[in-house]
């Protein structure tokens, strides 16, 4: 049974070649060579928190709202190899997110799928991810039918103020980033 303590970190620099990788991988779909739909879904449980900035491509549950959330945000995050839950310092909110994510996946999918948590370093995690060369592994065709895939999920290891502090100012990576409100460091 899956607990806190067994929740595997992913650290900003791996997250943040998942997200370019990921990126990447839409560009060659976007001039029409191989790629496909996105593998990687980030979800941030920030609450009134979630200001100064956000990582690209991110979702924001609120996690006083993720308990109404979790059945359809399991479903919408069916077909995504990786999920990388995080709040602003991934010490409550984000484990706690990710733990409930993944019981609640187990409660409707028991049979169709499985939930992984790796035991190896997150390196070795990007690299089964994105693939040795970089390159995103191949996607599904266009038009077959979605299904349930096999997830790996993780904690982003420091939250969003770890992000920042190494990812705030990278527009690759980071939207609506405000330097003013993070200069004294995470307030809450």
């Amino acid at each position: 049974m899956t607990t806190i303590g067994s929740l595997q970190r992913l650290s900003a620099t791996s997250l943040s070649k998942l997200i370019l990788a990921e990126q990447a991988s839409a560009a060659t779909a976007a001039a029409g060579t191989a790629g496909g739909s996105p593998t990687l879904a980030i979800i941030d449980v920030r609450d009134d928190d979630y200001i100064g900035g956000h990582i690209k491509g991110s979702q924001n549950v609120p996690s006083r709202k993720l308990d109404a959330m979790l059945p359809t945000l399991v479903r919408q995050l069916q077909d995504k190899e990786t999920v990388v839950f995080h709040c602003a310092l991934s010490q409550q909110r984000g484990p706690s997110a990710a733990l409930r994510y993944i019981r609640e996946r187990e409660r409707l999918m028991p049979k169709e799928v499985e939930t992984k948590l790796t035991s190896a370093a997150d390196s070795a995690a990007v690299e089964e991810v994105v693939g040795a060369d970089g390159e995103g592994k191949e996607k599904e065709e266009e038009g077959e039918k979605k299904k349930p895939v096999n997830q790996k999920v993780f904690v982003l290891d420091r939250g969003f103020v770890g992000w920042q502090e190494a990812f705030g100012l990278d527009e690759r990576l980071t939207e609506g980033y405000s330097k003013e409100l993070w200069r004294d460091g995470y307030w809450m």
